[in-house]
């Protein structure tokens, strides 16, 4: 590998995670395409690449988070006890029943495009409702989507943040509460998940040893660029942050729905 691709893969990542951490989310679902389309990774090694960038480039973001205590409080908890067990049983899934990567832009698109524009939409125009009526979900709820999500980052590599985050704060949720929680349930995830793609990989008839020096470098380039996105956060009021979710949502589901189009 070559020094360009090293540099790449820095600025890659540390553009992606200046721009996503603000909302919980770490990034590597834009990284996937960029290690398909730019850095020609192949595809069953983009996952545990996509885990060990998000391995990497979380305690930037979380370092920071801690520092100002926005960890703290039960959500944290109820995302990574739904993510843990998922990521693994997704894993497991990639590995022995190998789904294709159609299947994985097909489900994005169809998730994250409609969810991006009704977040948007909603934050431009929010919707009146009485006094003491929340629609924040119930934690059983909560977890129960986390492992879902889970699931999907074990099979596909990409931090449960881009998928929890949208769907969280479409609910009624404040991005300040919601993004630590959703990067640390991408931390956690991702390391349990780099270890269950390690111990598969002894059984594995295919190759899914990750692209480590280009996950190295990107997620080296995500660790600092995390810790600015977080710093940033704080300074950016709720609606801007809610634009910006929205907007990024509708961005990647967009970005995979011409994918898979064309």
């Amino acid at each position: 590998m070559d020094w360009g691709t090293i540099l790449g893969g820095l600025a890659a990542g540390l553009l992606i995670a200046v721009v996503t951490a603000p909302v919980g989310v770490s990034g590597a679902v834009f990284l996937l395409p960029v290690q398909l389309s730019v850095f020609a990774v192949p595809s069953p090694a983009v996952t545990p690449t996509n885990l060990l960038y998000n391995v990497v480039a979380g305690p930037g973001a979380l370092l920071r988070y801690r520092r100002t205590g926005a960890l703290r409080g039960p959500l944290v908890r109820q995302l990574v006890l739904g993510t843990l067990p998922g990521v693994v049983l997704g894993a497991v899934v990639r590995v022995f029943a190998v789904p294709g990567p159609g299947v994985f832009r097909v489900l994005v698109a169809v998730l994250l495009l409609p969810l991006g524009v009704w977040l948007v939409v909603r934050t431009l125009r929010p919707a009146r409702r009485p006094a003491g009526s929340g629609s924040v979900l119930r934690p059983r709820t909560v977890t129960g989507l986390a492992l879902a999500v889970g699931v999907v980052g074990g099979i596909y590599g990409i931090g449960g943040g881009s998928l929890l985050g949208p769907v969280l704060v479409g609910r009624g949720m404040p991005v300040a509460r919601v993004a630590p929680a959703a990067l640390a349930a991408t931390f956690a995830t991702s390391v349990v998940g780099a270890a269950a793609y390690a111990l598969l990989s002894l059984s594995g008839s295919d190759d899914i040893a990750p692209h480590w020096l280009l996950g190295l470098s990107c997620g080296a380039g995500g660790l600092v660029g995390g810790y600015l996105g977080a710093r940033l956060a704080p300074r950016l009021p709720d609606r801007a942050l809610r634009l910006l979710l929205g907007t990024l949502a509708a961005s990647v589901g967009a970005l995979y729905a011409t994918g898979t189009l064309g």
